[in-house]
């Protein structure tokens, strides 16, 4: 009886149990949290902490990618010989007249055509033929000397680097010689070299820096038709002799020292030819050898070809062995035709490499008419038969033009 109480009791107490704690799940439903459901928030986590390490490694590649090199490029452009005749002063004065300057020399209309390839450029180089100053009279053949508007007008047109040390530069004496060293000096942000003052001046080795590319300027002439410094003078003219070759070596090999391109200007080769003279040949390479990055040769009065010359340290020098004439009154058919050159120096400022790059030569025409008037410069691309026909200069034909042209090489040409 006892045991029958007591199963009762325990059913009881069991159902109890039961039903309370059914109550409890019905009373809190939200609360309870299965087996499965914890499996699903697990992966979830751990698939948006994939998703976060995934981006991480994403953002860390896009900022390890190597930077670009640091490339400078500067443009220069050379023009030869500006000689200045009489008949081309004598024009200038008498169009300033008629402006109303009665002193004054009005250059404008000879250069107006080549103004444009001036424009974008950072370093212009002009062989000066003739001496330029204010102090004395201008005049002719073969005494030259130009008015001081011609240097002026010069600079305003864009050229910053005069080159004088050519076989005119003492055509009136040491006097002249330092009266257009001075005309120079008072010229603002113009270098002026191949003919100095002094020892001292002459061992201060010209230099211009463009974009962190630093250039240095030595010049050069064969001779100076039979003219030369008096024997107490200062004043210094470096010749191309034997005697003189140690002092050149020197010089280049010192401004290489200080310069990633080394400028030498060599007043040198035959007068109204195409074809390159013995001292061109050989004394073109003792430059390069010696550090020379780019040789501009004048003295020709006509056009003569071009090359790159490879140095000592791999890399390669350019030299133009002539750029014939800017403008004169020359009465050779050969003269008429000039070149400018245009092209570019790189620099790599990560690995210190220089390189000239895209050369053009760009041929230009001397234009006259009747007894050298109206003397002015043409690009042969605007060059038309009605010129050519109206030209003043005897036997200047299209087959002239054509065989000076023949001298330039074809990758280098541009008719533009």
């Amino acid at each position: 009886m006892l045991k029958r109480i007591f199963a009762t009791t325990l059913a009881v107490v069991f159902l109890m149990s039961t039903v309370a704690c059914t109550s409890l799940v019905e009373e809190n439903p939200d609360e309870v949290t299965t087996a499965g459901e914890v499996t699903e928030a697990t992966t979830a986590a751990a698939e948006a902490t994939t998703e976060a390490t995934t981006v991480t490694t994403e953002a860390t590649t896009v900022t390890t990618e190597e930077p670009e090199p640091d490339i400078r490029t500067v443009t220069l452009l050379c023009a030869g010989d500006n000689l200045i005749h009489s008949s081309i002063y004598n024009q200038a004065h008498r169009r300033a007249k008629a402006n109303g300057d009665e002193d004054g020399y009005d250059f404008d209309y000879v250069y107006a055509s080549i103004e444009s390839y001036l424009e974008d450029v950072d370093i212009a180089i002009l062989n000066q033929e003739t001496i330029v100053t204010d102090e004395l009279e201008p005049s002719d053949y073969p005494n030259f000397c130009s008015p001081g508007d011609l240097g002026r007008k010069m600079v305003s047109l864009g050229f910053n680097v005069m080159s004088i040390g050519n076989n005119h530069v003492l055509d009136r004496g040491e006097t002249g010689l330092l009266a257009t060293l001075n005309f120079w000096k008072e010229q603002d942000e113009v270098i002026c070299y191949g003919a100095y003052e002094s020892e001292e001046d002459m061992n201060n080795i010209r230099t211009m820096e463009v974009d962190g590319i630093t250039f240095a300027f030595l010049g050069y002439t064969e001779h100076t038709n039979g003219l030369y410094l008096p024997s107490n003078t200062e004043c210094w003219v470096i010749r191309v002799t034997d005697a003189n070759m140690d002092l050149i070596e020197e010089q280049v090999r010192y401004a290489d020292s200080i310069a990633d391109v080394v400028v030498v200007s060599v007043h040198y080769g035959t007068e109204v030819s195409n074809e390159l003279s013995t001292l061109q040949k050989t004394f073109t390479p003792k430059l390069v050898e010696w550090g020379a990055d780019l040789i501009i040769g004048t003295q020709a009065h006509t056009v003569e070809t071009m090359e790159y010359i490879d140095k000592p340290d791999g890399g390669q020098a350019f030299v133009f062995y002539g750029l014939g004439n800017l403008v004169s009154a020359m009465a050779d058919p050969l003269a008429m035709v000039g070149i400018l050159g245009k092209f570019e120096v790189t620099k790599n400022m990560d690995t210190g490499e220089v390189t000239i790059e895209n050369v053009r030569a760009i041929p230009i025409i001397t234009q006259y008419g009747y007894n050298y008037s109206n003397i002015h410069i043409e690009p042969y691309v605007t060059y038309t038969d009605d010129l050519l026909s109206a030209h003043g200069c005897s036997g200047f034909t299209q087959d002239t033009i054509d065989k000076v042209l023949s001298y330039i090489p074809e990758e280098y040409l541009s008719i533009e």
